[in-house]
C-alpha cells in the first residue's frame, strides 16, 4: 500500500476474497496448535478495530486448557438443549442435527469482553447511543475473524451460551460484558457457502433488496446502483 492509502488491484482482490470466503467454522477444526506468532497477529488485528470515542473497550481471554473448555462446552450443551426446545418438532429435529460449536475440537477459544466503564461516564460518541461500546467490541471480533481467515485459521462464534455462566467459568467481573466466545483453530475445510445456507436452514438475501434511497424501502427501478448490485449477485462467489 502506498502512502496515499491506495491498494493495488491484487491487494484489493485479496481483501475481498478474504471477506467473501470467511465462514463460521464448527465441525471442521483440526487439533493442530495455532503458533503464538500467528495468534499474536490475529489479536493485534482485533485490537486495531475502530472504536467510538477511541474507547478500546475490549479485552481478550485466551482459553487453551481443555478442562476450562470442557466447562464452556457443558454450558453450551445445556443452552443448546434449551434452544432446541423452542422450535417446533420438525425444526427442532433439524436444529439438533446441526453442529453448532467446536469448543472441544478447536485447540483454543478466545472470549472477547467489553468494559463498559473503561472510558468514564461521558464518552465521545456514546452520549446518545450508549451501546456503541458493545458495537465497537463486535468490530474487534470481525477484525479477528478476517485476520484469522487470512492466516488460514478458522473461527466459530458460540452465541448459544448463558453469559452469566460463561462469566463464572472465566472469572469475568460482573461489570464486564462477555460479548463473544470464539472457537479458534486451523480448519480442514472452509465451505464455499455458509453451512446454514447449504443445509437449507435459511436463504441468503440479496443486497439489492436491502438497499434503499433517501428513506426506508425506497428503491426506484431506474437507480443504476441497483442494477450493479443485481449484477454482482449473479457472479460466482467463493
Amino acid at each position: 500500500m502506498d502512502v496515499s492509502g491506495a491498494f493495488s488491484a491484487e491487494e484489493r482482490a485479496a481483501v475481498y476474497q478474504c471477506i467473501q470466503s470467511r465462514r463460521d467454522v464448527r465441525g471442521e477444526f483440526l487439533p493442530d496448535p495455532v503458533p503464538d506468532a500467528v495468534l499474536a497477529r490475529i489479536l493485534t488485528a482485533a485490537h486495531h478495530a475502530p472504536s467510538v470515542g477511541f474507547m478500546q473497550p475490549w479485552d481478550f481471554i485466551v482459553v487453551q486448557d481443555r478442562a476450562v473448555r470442557a466447562e464452556v462446552h457443558a454450558a453450551f450443551r445445556d443452552a443448546n438443549a434449551e434452544a432446541a426446545a423452542r422450535f417446533d418438532d420438525e425444526r427442532a429435529a433439524r436444529y439438533r442435527a446441526l453442529k453448532l460449536a467446536g469448543i472441544l475440537d478447536a485447540p483454543l477459544g478466545i472470549c472477547v469482553t467489553c468494559d463498559r466503564d473503561r472510558a468514564g461516564p461521558v464518552v465521545l460518541g456514546r452520549t446518545h447511543q450508549p451501546d456503541m461500546d458493545l458495537y465497537s467490541t463486535v468490530c474487534a471480533v470481525q477484525n479477528l475473524w478476517l485476520a484469522a481467515r487470512a492466516e488460514g485459521v478458522g473461527v466459530g462464534w458460540v452465541s448459544i451460551i448463558d453469559p452469566s455462566r460463561l462469566r463464572s467459568i472465566l472469572g469475568i467481573p460482573d461489570a464486564i460484558v462477555p460479548v463473544a466466545y470464539l472457537c479458534v483453530g486451523y480448519a480442514s475445510l472452509f465451505r464455499t457457502t455458509p453451512e446454514l445456507e447449504e443445509k437449507g436452514w435459511a436463504r441468503r438475501r440479496t443486497l439489492a433488496e436491502l438497499v434503499s434511497f433517501e428513506g426506508w424501502r425506497r428503491q426506484p427501478e431506474d437507480e443504476p446502483l441497483i442494477g450493479m448490485l443485481r449484477a454482482e449477485a449473479s457472479k460466482t462467489r467463493p
